[in-house]
């Protein structure tokens, strides 16, 4: 039995043809209520951010195109092609098509080939650092808290932020950084691995033990005033879910204002402990309390004097909570190898917790004021 080509009407093409056209119709439709902003990143706030989001575009332009191409090919072969009750004989059968072959292998090549070179070229931008940065700033990732340090043009450390909450009534807190200034961060851990995310920066770098990374960054200047969240976007313990922190961009101006604020914290003497007031002493190292145990007089202000033995990085507190669970006393936090006396008012006779809101797990006791 011969094999000749089957005719089929020129309706099939036409209803091919529409059904690409719906395809292609709801994808913009998709786009344009706004339901698609999912598949896109967020907005990209610094330089280095606008190149990787423009590769991005490219990438999903060709995405899109070979999808709706794929998709639309499948369409129009199942309706071109499908099988009818008055088919009897078998289509005229195809073995091998050299051109169609040399299309289906060229083409994907160059688009291969095309993506790498963008990359690349992204990559080599994006991890560009300059040996003379505008601003120094050492990042230190420590379970389970981020601690600021920013440097001065030789590297030496001139101030240190180690609350990542951001107040801004006193625009402290955070780690800010001026607009249209090169920043340059490195990237230290004391413990496990943990990495630095900022979602609009479209960016994300591992911090190592023992390893020292770095990266750089402009934002633009007409994100002023805004502020963006951050985490750790590595799981680096049970604490991993405090391990947040605020990036806050300030005009060159604002941003000269908060770092001499900054510098005199930092430089301040730790308060003596209040006149009268009894002192109670504890010490934290291996990231324990050296006791479980206090006792504090009823009705009377008292001071911990409180010393952080642990390494530069892991910083600790002393906070209180009554028998709720609700905490009625905070502190901030110090670095490794410092110490401080934290004030307390006067508590109701009763029993209390004493802990480190970093570590609160290991690093717990309790308080007895009587």
């Amino acid at each position: 039995m011969s094999s000749s080509p089957r005719k089929r009407p020129a309706s099939d093409v036409l209803v091919a043809g529409v059904v690409v056209a719906i395809l292609i119709a709801l994808v913009i439709a998709v786009f344009l209520s706004g339901a698609g902003s999912s598949l896109y990143p967020p907005n990209a706030a610094t330089t280095q951010a606008k190149e990787v989001r423009g590769l991005y575009d490219i990438v999903f332009a060709f995405a899109a195109a070979i999808f709706l191409i794929v998709e639309g090919l499948i369409v129009w072969s199942v309706l071109r092609y499908r099988r009818r009750p008055t088919d009897t004989e078998l289509p005229v059968q195809t073995h091998g098509n050299n051109l169609v072959e040399v299309i289906w292998t060229v083409i994907p090549t160059a688009i291969v080939l095309f993506l790498f070179v963008i990359s690349w070229q992204t990559l080599i931008h994006v991890d560009n650092v300059s040996a003379s940065p505008d601003i120094r700033i050492h990042a230190i990732a420590g379970q389970f808290q981020w601690q600021f340090e920013y440097l001065d043009e030789s590297g030496k450390k001139v101030a240190t932020q180690l609350a990542p909450a951001y107040d801004p009534a006193t625009h402290l807190g955070g780690m800010a950084v001026p607009v249209g200034r090169s920043i340059q961060v490195t990237l230290d851990s004391p413990d496990v691995i943990h990495a630095f995310y900022v979602p609009r920066f479209l960016f994300k770098r591992d911090v190592v033990p023992g390893q020292t990374n770095k990266f750089e960054f402009n934002v633009d200047p007409g994100e002023a005033g805004q502020i963006f969240r951050g985490q750790c976007a590595e799981l680096c313990g049970t604490g991993h879910r405090t391990m947040l922190f605020t990036v806050i961009a300030l005009s060159p101006a604002e941003y000269d204002t908060w770092l001499k604020a900054l510098i005199e914290k930092s430089n301040a003497t730790p308060a003596p402990a209040a006149s009268g007031a009894a002192v109670l002493n504890v010490e934290a190292k291996n990231i324990k309390f050296d006791t479980n145990a206090l006792e504090a007089p009823a009705d009377k202000p008292f001071t911990i004097a409180f010393k952080n033995d642990d390494p530069a990085g892991i910083t600790h507190n002393v906070e209180i909570k009554d028998s709720t669970g609700t905490v009625i006393a905070t502190q901030d936090a110090i670095d490794g190898g410092t110490n401080a006396n934290y004030a307390y008012e006067p508590l109701k006779a009763g029993t209390y917790t004493f802990f480190c809101s970093i570590h609160p797990q290991p690093m717990t006791g309790t308080l007895t004021v009587k």
